[in-house]
């Protein structure tokens, strides 16, 4: 008795013949198959396409904000080259204001693209968490489903009594 007990340890339990790290195995083949089949790959890329070309338009708006920038800074340089002497001192100050106005619209508009860029970051990230524990609770509980209906179907009290004859018998 002793040998069946320590060769039944030795081997690990057994379903239908099947060890523990094959159902393992058999159960990460199948939640990678719904994943698949589910197309979260491609929600996932398609989440972060739509993040990235969000990103893209707000860069093309600091863009546009540093062209009106420059224009203005052409504007006030084309104003100081017509002035005649005596307006010299106003067009060094409207030089410095242009200057000024351009440097705050690039720090003001770098800052901006930045924490956008920062918030779809974490945005992206936050959608992923998500999608991440929402698949790991579906697979999971796919799984439990399906374990209790294998358990249902392939044992019966007939399979409970085989069972108890045989380790009695044995005994």
């Amino acid at each position: 008795m002793a040998d069946i007990v320590t060769l039944f340890i030795a081997d690990g339990p057994a379903a239908f013949g099947v060890d523990s790290y094959q159902w393992v195995s058999l159960a990460m083949l199948i939640l990678i198959g719904v994943f698949v089949w589910k197309k979260v790959p491609g929600m996932i890329t398609g989440g972060l396409d739509a993040k990235i070309a969000e990103i893209k338009k707000q860069l093309d708006e600091a863009k546009a904000l540093r062209a009106e920038a420059e224009t203005l800074r052409d504007e006030y340089a084309a104003k100081i080259a017509g002035a005649e002497k005596d307006a010299e001192a106003m067009m060094e100050g409207a030089s410095r204001e242009a200057d000024a106005i351009l440097a705050k619209a690039e720090a003001d508009s770098e800052a901006m693209v930045a924490r956008r860029q920062r918030m779809a970051e974490d945005k992206i990230a936050a959608a992923e968490r998500d999608a991440v524990d929402s698949v790991r609770a579906s697979a999971a509980n796919a799984a439990a489903a399906a374990s209790r209906e294998l358990i249902a179907d392939k044992h019966d009290a007939e399979a409970d009594r085989a069972l108890a004859d045989e380790v009695i018998s044995s005994l």
